[in-house]
């Protein structure tokens, strides 16, 4: 060491070896092909927002009955349960209505033209 806090290098720096990894090109577009499926599905809510449209189109036009009424007509049959919501299936114009009773989930399947329960799983 010369003088106050001063290093003098005393080698000449000859330079160094690395290990250098190069990704193949099918490697480096999985990850951007995998958001990009991602980023293009619909949310789960838009899914069921399209049938809950056509279901209240059909409703409009008089094809169906409206929700309300099949929720007057079945919710009272339900004694004890804790009514939850529902879901539609546009292609069979079904709604199943769920609801919660000591622990277990039932599912009543209504026809929505008729308002007729057509079957229920769970106690």
């Amino acid at each position: 060491m010369t003088g106050k806090g001063v290093a003098r290098l005393t080698r000449t720096f000859t330079g160094c070896s690395t290990l250098v990894v190069h990704a193949t090109p099918v490697k480096m577009l999985l990850p951007l092909i995998f958001l990009g499926l991602v980023a293009n599905a619909p949310a789960p809510d838009q899914r069921r927002g399209g049938d809950r449209m056509e279901a209240w189109q059909a409703t409009r036009e008089g094809r169906m009955l409206p929700l309300r009424e099949i929720e007057r007509r079945v919710v009272p049959t339900m004694k004890d349960a804790q009514y939850l919501g529902f879901d539609f299936d546009s292609s069979t114009s079904i709604y199943t209505l769920k609801f919660l009773r000591d622990g277990s989930v039932i599912w009543v399947d209504v026809d929505g033209r008729s308002g007729q329960i057509l079957g229920r799983t769970g106690r």
